[in-house]
């Protein structure tokens, strides 16, 4: 079967993935003189950064979410097919989905990354990760419906178990989601749970560097800790988490933590797809490309943003996996593509580092500009502004932006449901359609 896509005598390109790279591919691409196919296996943009405010009830999902289609609605020549890829036939020029298969002139992957468990099967059945809105609603109820559970269990083990989180990794999605989480058992857990006693509550932040934030300054770094211990945070370093059985969490030093929730923040790995030679994966399951974006060996498949292994003379082990270097790739691949059609030479990309930062809780963050660091309240709202002109969507703006005014007068959201799906009595005979719709 092939996806149905109107011929054209435009070049077909092709991009796999509606992230960061995906989408500025496609919005720029747009009026290029291209036919443009966008294909993900959600019809929606997810904006990651705040994934942990929805997991921590600070935002509605439907904030950071953004409809593909709306985004190019007046685009006679973008295409939107919500697919997942499977493979890839080089030798044909074409790419297999779920809803079939589709020829292309160029291809580009923007797969993403997805959590990277290291191999431990046991702590991948077991731990929270957090790539997806989806995961991060399974996470907001978890941890609502454990303080629930909590407030009727007689046993000190068991209720300890529920009470207590873990956070493995100590990068800036770690650190804000357990500055959060002491944030949440500060000011929130006395108000809806009084019966609760909140001392009882520990947030532990796990990390196998010898500091938090490793890639950013060591001043960024020392700050972060220092604020996460305000915030009474008790957080572990050079320390690697070697098992979870769903109740106890065994590290490498042979100490262990009773708790049921193992959120995993400790690293990505790139988004698989098969047809590709095994010689073109580099280590963190990343594809192998040169300084115009190009697969190894390829004249007309290209790789940007997380799944993509670039080597320059600052990156020896390649480029971050952050946001700026995914919007960069892209803009630079678009002038490419039109140099590619042209017949012209294509200019090699270098990655300019504008900068990271972190936010720990109200007031508390760190940033790092490329000649100026600096930390605390004036961060914290760099750190705000700068994530909310980058949402999609004048009114995820305005809604984040409320909810945050809100949130800084009140320290307490609405936003704390437990949302269960539930199948209409007439779906209970499940077919295997409806079974995937559930599942999903």
């Amino acid at each position: 079967m092939t996806i149905n896509i109107p011929a054209s005598d435009k070049k077909r390109i092709v991009i796999v993935g509606g992230g960061f790279a995906g989408l500025t591919l496609a919005r720029k691409l747009s009026n290029k003189n291209f036919q443009i196919v966008l294909i993900d296996k959600n019809n929606y943009h997810q904006f990651q950064p705040l994934f942990y405010q929805v997991a921590m009830s600070g935002l509605e999902p439907s904030s950071i979410v953004f409809p593909l289609r709306k985004l190019f609605q007046n685009q006679k020549d973008v295409f939107i097919r919500m697919a997942e890829v499977q493979s890839i036939d080089t030798s044909i020029h074409t790419i297999y989905t779920n809803i079939g298969d589709l020829q292309y002139d160029y291809l580009v992957l923007a797969l993403g990354a997805e959590t990277n468990f290291f191999g431990n099967e046991q702590i991948a059945g077991r731990a929270i990760p957090m790539k997806s809105v989806a995961e991060a609603l399974y996470l907001r109820n978890r941890i609502l419906n454990d303080y629930e559970k909590a407030l009727t269990t007689s046993d000190n083990d068991e209720r300890q178990g529920l009470l207590d989180i873990v956070v493995v990794g100590g990068g800036p999605t770690g650190v804000e989601v357990a500055g959060s989480l002491a944030e949440m058992k500060k000011f929130i857990l006395p108000k809806d749970y009084p019966e609760l006693n909140v001392n009882e509550v520990a947030i532990h932040l796990i990390e196998g560097a010898p500091r938090v934030l490793s890639t950013m300054s060591e001043q960024a770094s020392a700050k972060a800790h220092r604020f996460l211990s305000e915030l009474d945070v008790k957080v572990k370093l050079n320390t690697f988490v070697t098992d979870f059985d769903g109740k106890w969490i065994l590290m490498n030093d042979g100490t262990k933590l009773r708790a049921n929730k193992v959120i995993w923040a400790a690293g990505v790995r790139g988004s698989k797809i098969e047809g590709l030679s095994k010689d073109l994966i580099a280590p963190g399951n990343r594809i192998k490309v040169n300084r115009f974006n190009q697969v190894e060996g390829y004249h007309n498949i290209f790789a940007i943003g997380d799944v993509a292994f670039m080597i320059e003379e600052k990156y020896p082990k390649g480029q971050p996996q952050v946001a700026q270097v995914a919007i960069q790739h892209a803009t630079h691949l678009v002038k490419n593509l039109k140099l590619l059609q042209k017949g012209q030479t294509l200019k090699p990309f270098s990655y300019y580092d504008k900068g990271s930062m972190a936010t720990i809780g109200r007031h508390l963050a760190v940033v790092d500009l490329p000649y100026w660091r600096f930390q605390g309240a004036f961060a914290w709202f760099v750190w705000m502004f700068v994530h909310l002109f980058t949402l999609l969507g004048v009114k995820n703006k305005l809604f984040v932006f409320i909810n945050w005014v809100w949130n800084y007068f009140t320290y307490d959201q609405s936003l704390r449901l437990i949302i269960r799906p539930k199948v209409p009595k007439a779906l209970s005979e499940r077919t295997p359609a409806v079974e995937e719709v559930i599942q999903h």
